[in-house]
């Protein structure tokens, strides 16, 4: 069976960092995995834990490179995700990993493996350990047990505890190039009925949005992302020229949900960024809008509103309401309008 590391070729180089290190003895207790959002970490992790507790490891492919056989007991667990001894751990409702999930993790990596020569513990997004739950998981990082492997996945632009990452090794997955990112997405696309396969210009438009994450661009082709984004954006343009209430134009966004509406908007704010520089958009249907506010905008105000969505993002843990912190983020938008300014300065006078 192919694994997923030879159908991700852009996983290989740190694929054979981690193969290097477990032929010589090297492996290291704590591994931080980090990624943009929908480069593979997550399926590195399983594939790297499944590796880990193989008992007859094989090699594959031109370059012989080392993977779970996928025939021995330990390989049939992991299959049915079932394997006693590989644990994952995410933020859940409050989108926080919280201290009585790393609890469990602590109790969990003190005790014997059940059935293979280690344990592994996956922490899905390590980047949103709140600090309780960070500095439960420090003790554990201190005082590893020889038999256990922890893998923290993070994702790019979002820190980690300094003292979580000066306890792990640091692996960065590398985004992959448009032809291997479009080879991929049309493999796992291939499994959809006919009706559903959606056109190649869609397909490219989900890779470009995504920033070449294959795993993003397959989430925006499925998920009904794409034509989400383009209310959003219509309502976005009308709103800017005084077309709609705040009211109206926020409630593409809530349908959206606050995290896609987030990413959105920093693309945007992004590729505000790029065009001032005299750079290139990367979302090609909102650039016209970008860059007239390029062109009538200091630099710093694309700065100012990415500090704007990482307050968003805080106030997401505590269960902010989508629609009013889209209210107000395209109130600060509709701020960088050369009328709006100009009717504020009248106002103050």
């Amino acid at each position: 069976m192919q694994s997923s590391i030879e159908t991700m070729p852009w996983l290989v180089s740190a694929w054979r960092y981690v193969e290097d290190r477990l032929a010589a003895g090297q492996l290291p207790h704590g591994l931080l995995v980090s990624g943009a959002y929908g480069v593979g970490k997550s399926r590195f992790a399983h594939q790297v834990a499944g590796l880990l507790v193989c008992e007859a490891a094989v090699r594959t492919g031109r370059s012989a490179r080392l993977v779970a056989c996928g025939q021995c007991k330990q390989c049939e667990l992991v299959a049915a995700s079932t394997h006693p001894d590989i644990r994952s751990y995410a933020p859940e409702k409050s989108k926080m990993i919280r201290v009585d999930q790393v609890r469990q993790l602590s109790e969990f990596a003190v005790g014997s493996p059940r059935v293979a020569q280690r344990k592994v513990i996956i922490v899905d997004r390590a980047d949103q350990l709140n600090i309780n739950a960070g500095n439960a998981l420090l003790k554990t990082l201190e005082e590893p047990s020889a038999d256990v492997v922890l893998l923290l996945l993070q994702e790019t632009g979002r820190p980690v505890l300094p003292t979580l990452r000066s306890r792990c090794q640091n692996l960065a997955l590398p985004l992959p190039d448009f032809e291997q990112a479009r080879q991929w997405l049309a493999a796992e696309l291939a499994a959809l009925p006919d009706q559903e396969q959606p056109a190649e210009a869609e397909r490219k438009r989900a890779l470009r949005l995504a920033g070449c994450a294959p795993r993003r661009a397959h989430e925006y082709l499925t998920n009904g992302f794409l034509e989400q984004r383009r209310e959003a954006l219509d309502g976005f343009r009308r709103f800017m020229k005084n077309e709609l209430t705040v009211a109206e134009a926020a409630r593409p966004f809530r349908t959206m949900g606050l995290e896609p509406t987030l990413a959105l908007m920093e693309s945007w704010a992004a590729d505000l960024a790029r065009l001032g520089a005299g750079g290139e958009a990367v979302d090609e249907d909102a650039a016209e809008m970008l860059r007239y506010l390029a062109r009538t905008n200091p630099p710093w105000r694309s700065h100012q509103l990415l500090d704007a969505f990482r307050e968003s993002r805080e106030a997401a843990v505590y269960n902010a309401s989508p629609e009013l912190e889209a209210e107000r983020l395209l109130i600060l938008w509709q701020g960088l309008m050369p009328s709006r300014r100009r009717r504020g300065a009248a106002g103050s006078g």
